[in-house]
């Protein structure tokens, strides 16, 4: 294992406190619960709070800021955040209009975030909603899952919620959006290599060299199916081929990401959203906006996962807006 740290057990809140440094006009890092906070909270707002295992890095840390999340709890690596964590963050951006928590379809994940939501609203009586991203339809079930996981969609709620929070739409406003973009969101991965846990020493599966996983995760679990490793225009066919046949995304303005996982350089990234976004065309999907790069990893696996978003006027409206974090940034 080469890796850029000191003692495994310290990799999370080492990574905290670098992101601290780097961020002072951002971030407010809680270093002790491992909680990410705006640095200017904005009050009266709808607050939302997301989190999961650290090693997917930009998220969710990295977008908390002006219109996305107001907290990120971040639990070790490719582990929950314990319910300790998810209340101490949801007391703290509770401003009075609730809150809504944004949770990826694993266990751990799941049952953590319904505890924390369980208990604070009887000890603090914060209205809380929450919404579950299960996007991956690549399995049915898992061994981390009941149902399909949630991965790189995530990201579309995250941003598409937390622009109409920040226009001050009330909570139920806020969690209808977030579960119809959640809804509408499908995603599909496929890895090069596996990724190493560093509290582990050895990576998650085996792979050779000539061979590829489809259908991965993004905590390093294996996919649905090995292949030997193919061109990229081949590789973008087997991407793209499981979302359209689950989810009709003709008739509708599409936002695509093609996102790495961790290790693929940008330039295989762009190449290999260009070939999606052939096969796209051809099948009469029009995608609208697009986002290529590395914001929802697994750590340095090499490879890469498409997500579509069935938009409309409301969803693109909040996907234009504004936004400013450490890993998302830009102007209407």
């Amino acid at each position: 294992m080469k890796k850029l740290i000191n003692d495994p057990e310290d990799v999370v809140s080492e990574s905290l406190a670098g992101m601290a440094a780097a961020h002072p006009n951002l971030l407010r890092v809680d270093l002790d619960n491992h909680i990410v906070y705006r640095a200017h909270a904005k009050t009266g707002k709808v607050a939302i709070v997301s989190g999961g295992g650290s090693g997917h890095e930009p998220l969710h840390a990295g977008f908390v800021g002006t219109g996305m999340l107001d907290a990120a709890c971040c639990g070790a690596v490719f582990t929950s955040p314990v319910p300790d964590q998810i209340m101490a963050a949801t007391a703290a951006v509770d401003s009075g209009a609730g809150v809504l928590h944004i949770v990826k379809n694993y266990t751990g994940d799941v049952m953590n975030f319904e505890m924390a939501a369980e208990m604070s609203a009887e000890i603090s009586g914060i209205a809380i909603d929450s919404v579950t991203v299960a996007d991956d339809v690549a399995v049915q079930d898992s061994l981390y899952t009941a149902g399909r996981r949630g991965v790189g969609g995530t990201l579309f709620v995250e941003k598409i919620a937390g622009a109409l929070a920040e226009e001050d739409a009330d909570l139920p406003a806020v969690t209808q959006l977030a579960q119809r973009v959640a809804d509408n969101t499908r995603s599909f991965g496929l890895a090069l290599t596996p990724c190493t846990v560093p509290a582990a020493g050895k990576p998650t599966f085996e792979l050779a060299e000539d061979e590829i996983e489809l259908g991965i995760g993004i905590h390093g679990e294996p996919g649905r199916e090995r292949r030997p490793l193919q061109p990229a225009r081949e590789l973008a066919a087997e991407l793209v081929e499981p979302i359209l046949a689950d989810l009709d995304f003709t008739g509708a303005p599409v936002v695509a990401l093609l996102g790495g996982m961790g290790a693929t350089p940008l330039s295989e990234l762009y190449l290999m959203y260009g070939e999606c976004a052939k096969i796209l065309t051809d099948a009469g999907v029009n995608v609208v906006r697009s986002l290529v790069g590395n914001y929802v990893t697994s750590l340095e696996m090499a490879g890469c996962a498409l997500s579509l978003l069935r938009a409309d006027e409301e969803m693109l409206r909040c996907w234009d807006a504004p936004v400013l974090t450490a890993g998302l940034r830009w102007n209407a």
